[in-house]
């Protein structure tokens, strides 16, 4: 087991807790009610420090999901990313996936309460990352939880006269504890499905994607969307539970991924979809206006 000091919160109101490893990039590890663990696992922590390999509720930034090639364009510079190199992680097929942050250790607490949590990460203090990601800019986190809600809220301040596109997401496992995934019941909200190609990359095409709830039986999803509606809510359901992934405000686009062997899925909230760093269609935190995006995992 990788030793890091892990910050346990406790919610006032219920005996739900939440759990988070600042040195290991603020990764979520866990959001337990009595013992009764709601965030897939998968291979642990120790895969994530050591390989990358997420789990819990893990940040993906500065770019969520995979880039179509190793460089992008921004306002006409040209960034080309090494792979191994200052953070860059590749999938099977070479892509750059889930951004630079995946463990990162610099991570700094800055408040914290029985409830609550501030870290605070000075990106621009860190030549390798800027390396990839040329914007400095300080990224401040804020996790909250009450009345059985989790609530991560992400703060982007540019800290020179450069923007910062806005291309992070987050990726949280859930799962309905005791309960066998083929009962379980996903509800979606209506928006946009963006189909993507065999090696996960948006095709360009879209079709639109009513919503609504069905069983996930085994059905197998790793999905794009967006056009996600502010405030739109994901709820899988179980037996007597019931998890509500709310995109409270910041959030346009979406992933889902359930891999049809593992009893969990993935609920991602997107600042922009998959392979926008290089599309383009992103906001940008300008210098003197930083942006916050925020969503939440209630426990019903």
């Amino acid at each position: 087991m990788v030793d890091f000091d892990a910050v346990t919160l406790s919610d006032p109101s219920s005996d739900l807790t939440a759990t988070f490893v600042p040195a290991a990039g603020m990764v979520g590890t866990s959001l337990a009610d009595s013992g009764d663990e709601f965030l897939g696992q998968r291979r642990g922590l120790t895969a994530y420090v050591n390989n990358g390999k997420t789990m819990g509720i893990p940040i993906l930034y500065p770019w969520a999901n995979r880039l179509s090639a190793n460089t992008y364009e921004v306002d006409g510079s040209v960034v080309t990313l090494t792979p191994g190199a200052g953070g860059v992680r590749t999938d099977e097929h070479g892509a750059p996936i889930h951004g630079l942050l995946a463990a990162y250790p610099g991570w700094e607490v800055s408040d914290r309460t029985d409830n609550s949590l501030t870290a605070v990460l000075d990106y621009g203090a860190d030549p390798q990352l800027l390396a990839a990601f040329p914007f400095p800019h300080v990224l401040t986190q804020h996790v909250t939880l009450d009345d059985r809600k989790l609530t991560i809220e992400t703060t982007v301040t540019p800290t020179s006269s450069v923007s910062v596109p806005l291309c992070f997401g987050y990726h949280p496992y859930v799962k309905i504890p005791g309960v066998p995934r083929e009962e379980w019941t996903l509800r979606t909200p209506a928006m946009r499905h963006l189909p993507v190609d065999d090696k996960g990359i948006p095709t360009g095409a879209h079709e639109s994607w009513p919503g609504g709830e069905q069983t996930l039986m085994v059905t197998a999803y790793d999905d794009g969307f967006d056009q996600v509606p502010e405030g739109a809510v994901f709820t899988l359901a179980g037996g007597a539970r019931r998890i509500d992934v709310t995109f409270e405000t910041g959030y346009p686009a979406a992933q889902l991924f359930a891999p049809p062997n593992d009893d969990l899925i993935g609920i991602e909230p997107m600042a922009a979809p998959t392979d926008a760093l290089r599309r383009g269609g992103y906001r940008k935190a300008a210098p003197g206006k930083p942006e916050t995006a925020r969503f939440s995992i209630r426990i019903r």
